[in-house]
């Protein structure tokens, strides 16, 4: 399948392949499982895939020879261990790499990320947004092309993330209130065409940046290993929303699902973009903290960097403290409707929202259980993101899908 001459005899040779066509299907699977970090050792994939342990091996070698994974064949016995150890697995650092792009209310920024949710290299991004889309993104896929000339590295597809919903099958932008660009607009078309006029090979995708930052943190952070992960988090302006069931990111019948900012948990509070009143997305975000603290927000870093500055230089500020906890609360109840809604095994907040729950983890785990039946029987784990750059990361997962759906396939094209 590698394309490579088989020195082996006849006899074996056939026997190899045999064993090869018999795994074909699982190319895929043992990819996502090396990629996510849950098959560490040929033993272990042997297990997972439910195969004979020579089928995992010419798997494992057939990943190999793409380029995808490294096999070691002569690892070091653990203190104590007996027998032969297992060969072990990990990706490729120097194999193939996607272009991962996010843009949001601040900027920009682009990046290059390998297997196993690695970023290889980052392109400093604009802090400023263009009204126009295509200007915009024009800027940032450059940004991702100079990255591959520098680096020299295979590129086999790209990412977007947006702060916006994003309508299936057309790729629209339904709701981009903090960027100023027009509702609706085709982002996935003009991503597309942008990678393709810089020379960039492979498929391009776009999607709601918090719904990447979800399935980030499901492969590759603090949600592996939940069942049912719900994310909430607030990054450089309002507040999004995500769930995974079944390791699968839950988008609805056409992209739009939990759209979790537009929960009203104020009801005489603020006047949000979507024409309501004390929404989430506007009582429980950075300018919202900023504010209600009694700051001016300033044009020198983003408004999130300031937030997350204020709560940790000065929470012992009567006036932080204070706002702080009306965040917290109003958090809070929204994650408790979620959760008798819902039924998450995990929680996992980002951006603004991890800070807060650094700051006052009690608070906001009460009010919860307070306010969910479920939160009565045991309470749901709230949990840190732990990712850095988990949109980014996010909006790589979605280039790199059809490699781990049909490596050959994918790689061949």
């Amino acid at each position: 399948m590698s394309g490579k001459a088989d020195p082996r005899p006849a006899g074996e040779g056939t026997t190899s392949r045999a064993r090869l066509d018999r795994g074909r299907g699982a190319l895929g699977p043992a990819l996502e499982l090396v990629h996510t970090g849950r098959a560490p050792t040929r033993a272990v994939l042997t297990a997972e895939l439910g195969v004979t342990r020579a089928t995992a091996g010419a798997v494992a070698a057939e990943l190999e020879a793409l380029g995808l994974i490294r096999v070691d064949a002569r690892p070091g016995a653990a203190a104590g261990s007996q027998g032969r150890p297992s060969h072990r697995l990990r990706v490729a650092e120097e194999g193939p790499v996607v272009l991962a792009a996010q843009v949001h209310a601040d900027g920009f920024r682009a990046a290059l990320v390998g297997l196993g949710g690695r970023i290889v290299a980052t392109a400093p991004g604009c802090e400023t947004i263009d009204a126009d889309p295509a200007k915009v993104l024009g800027s940032v896929v450059e940004a991702g092309a100079d990255l591959l000339r520098q680096t020299g590295r295979r590129c086999v597809g790209a990412g977007l993330a947006v702060p916006s919903a994003v309508a299936e099958p057309e790729g629209l932008a339904l709701n981009p209130l903090h960027l100023a660009w027009p509702a609706g607009a085709p982002v996935r078309e003009i991503f597309a065409e942008c990678v393709r006029s810089a020379g960039i090979t492979g498929p391009a995708f776009a999607a709601n940046d918090v719904n990447l930052a979800a399935l980030a943190e499901h492969r590759h952070g603090a949600g592996r290993g939940a069942r049912d992960l719900l994310c909430v988090a607030t990054g450089h302006r309002g507040v999004g929303g995500a769930l995974v069931l079944d390791g699968r990111l839950h988008s609805g019948s056409s992209g739009l699902a939990l759209e979790v900012g537009h929960l009203t948990v104020n009801p005489e509070g603020r006047a949000c973009h979507c024409g309501s009143r004390g929404c989430l997305d506007v009582e429980a975000d950075p300018l919202a903290l900023l504010t209600t603290a009694g700051r001016d927000p300033g044009p020198e870093v983003s408004l999130l960097q300031q937030a997350n500055d204020l709560l940790r230089e000065e929470y012992d500020d009567p006036a932080v403290r204070t706002a702080a906890e009306a965040l917290i609360d109003r958090l809070g109840l929204g994650l408790a409707g979620l959760v008798n809604i819902l039924n998450p095994d995990r929680i996992i907040l980002g951006g603004l929202h991890r800070t807060l729950l650094d700051t006052d983890p009690e608070r906001l785990r009460a009010v919860v259980a307070d306010r969910s039946l479920w939160g009565r029987s045991g309470g749901v784990p709230i949990l840190p993101c732990t990712l850095d750059h988990n949109s980014l990361v996010g909006a790589a997962e979605l280039a790199w899908q059809p490699v781990l759906d049909d490596p050959l396939g994918a790689l061949a094209g």
